[in-house]
């Protein structure tokens, strides 16, 4: 049916690959490229898929991304590499007129803080070149917009109150690791929280606001309100809402962990000179941490992620709450194609929103996020493809239970 590009080889990636490569018959050609070519090699070895082809590619050089693009012509990008080479991507993409998918918005190398502005200023530019950007198709950003998206289509007549309630409730067995790629997982963390209130944005400390959340099949867990990138689109696309907040859960030792790094400086973005070298602190601590793709071996237990909502009921206009969400076992993600978790619920979603392109479900030209696309088709492929969903209608609200 059609031709995939994915750029970026971490854990992620790899997934992507993994389950593009399960979809023959929508995915007929595959293309995985990253600046160390042995990494790609390794992914499509691993799969074993003889359809997988490999590149070298530095994402960061629109010149060498669009030689590529106009070498394999795929018909779509899937970007799932670092969130600061989004725009170089989406350059290339322009000049070669290929659509495009990521999974994380744009956020400069310099300073620690995404918005959607950035790329959302490309929509015209998509307009004109006919060809559709489809932003934040992981999970969160993703399936949380099109969850999101399904509860206002199904269910309500207006909602109101929205809280997207990210859990990780396994053990990788390190002394501290990230589930993702570590720079960008400490610098989103390490930031300054935010929700949405009555029209205004709230800025509150970092992790200043926390609480215990019960979790399907997990339990309570301590959670703590940050800013995610979801919120800044779906306050946007659904007007009517009141509050929309975002929360994840972190253990007392990792956050033990981050504090003593954050004291020391080893979290920060700013160079410092050493040995007669540059280096910037939190890149040099990526370099001694695991690499993420590393932990699926041993992880055990589970993530929960999920959008609660209340808001207006479809017909009645009474008073309605919603929970929906997906649970999903490290342990069982591994023995399927030998990731994490937390990799295989950004890279299943991506590819079924490259399936979703592929199969004209998913239509239209400029830049989009995903809650502005038809949610049905996405949400049974979430079934097909490995991630189940859940809903509870007309129950209380786990998130405002304490």
């Amino acid at each position: 049916m059609g031709k995939v590009l994915i750029i970026g080889a971490g854990g992620v990636g790899a997934v992507v690959a993994f389950k593009c490569a399960q979809q023959s018959e929508i995915f007929t050609e595959i293309m995985l490229a990253s600046r160390t070519l042995s990494k790609c090699d390794k992914i499509a070895q691993s799969i074993g898929n003889q359809r997988i082809k490999t590149a070298q590619l530095d994402a960061d050089n629109v010149a060498e991304t669009v030689a590529l693009i106009e070498r394999f012509e795929p018909d779509i990008v899937i970007n799932v590499a670092l969130p600061y080479q989004d725009l170089n991507i989406m350059e290339a993409c322009l000049q070669t007129k290929t659509s495009y998918l990521d999974t994380a918005n744009y956020e400069p190398k310099e300073v620690a803080k995404f918005e959607y502005k950035w790329q959302w200023a490309y929509n015209q530019r998509f307009k004109d070149a006919g060809i559709l950007a489809i932003l934040g198709c992981g999970f969160d950003p993703g399936v949380t917009g099109v969850f999101t998206s399904y509860a206002q289509k199904h269910y309500f007549e207006q909602m109101n109150y929205l809280d997207i309630v990210d859990c990780n409730a396994g053990d990788h067995g390190k002394a501290f690791a990230t589930n993702f790629n570590p720079e960008i997982n400490i610098r989103e963390i390490t930031q300054k929280g935010k929700y949405w209130k009555d029209g205004q944005w709230i800025e509150t400390q970092p992790l200043e606001i926390h609480k215990p959340i019960q979790y399907p099949n997990i339990g309570a867990k301590e959670s703590y309100l940050l800013f995610h990138e979801e919120l800044e689109s779906l306050v946007k696309n659904f007007p009517t809402l009141k509050q929309a907040r975002f929360w994840m859960t972190f253990g007392e030792k990792y956050i033990n962990v981050l504090n003593v790094l954050q004291e020391v400086g080893m979290t920060s973005i700013k160079p410092i000179l050493y040995e007669g070298r540059e280096i910037v602190p939190l890149q040099f601590l990526k370099a001694v941490l695991p690499e993420p793709a590393s932990l699926g071996a041993g992880y055990k237990g589970q993530t929960s992620i999920g959008c609660q909502i209340k808001g207006l009921a479809k017909e009645s206009g009474k008073e309605l709450t919603y929970y929906v969400w997906n649970n999903c076992d490290h342990a069982q993600v591994f023995k399927e194609c030998g990731a994490q978790a937390v990799s295989y619920t950004t890279g299943v979603p991506a590819m079924i929103g490259a399936m979703m392109y592929l199969k004209n479900q998913w239509t239209g030209v400029g830049v989009k996020n995903v809650e502005e696309f038809d949610p049905d088709p996405f949400m049974e492929q979430l079934n097909c493809c490995g991630l189940p969903w859940h809903e509870q209608i007309g129950l209380p609200l786990p998130v405002e239970s304490n």
